[in-house]
């Protein structure tokens, strides 16, 4: 597993979403920006993104990851 391929499998599962990936192996740093989070408690994002990755963490080629969710208007703030 490499970032481009969780970079792929968050892309595919979060259409329209800005996903960063960092890391290597089995442990990342996930950065997602998009609509969809907009209104969603934090738990709510968090669930949609290891919903992208479950086959994945559940076959242990993902073991760790750190997510962060931004909507478009809290990324740019942070800028």
């Amino acid at each position: 597993m490499d970032a481009a391929t969780v970079t792929a499998l968050l892309e595919a599962h979060l259409e329209g979403c800005q996903v960063h990936v960092e890391g290597e192996g089995n442990r990342y740093d996930i950065t997602v920006v998009g609509e969809v989070f907009e209104g969603m408690r934090p738990v709510k994002k968090q669930q949609l993104v290891y919903a992208a990755l479950s086959d994945q963490i559940a076959d242990g080629s993902i073991h760790a990851v750190n997510i962060r969710t931004f909507t478009p208007e809290q990324w740019r703030s942070l800028a």
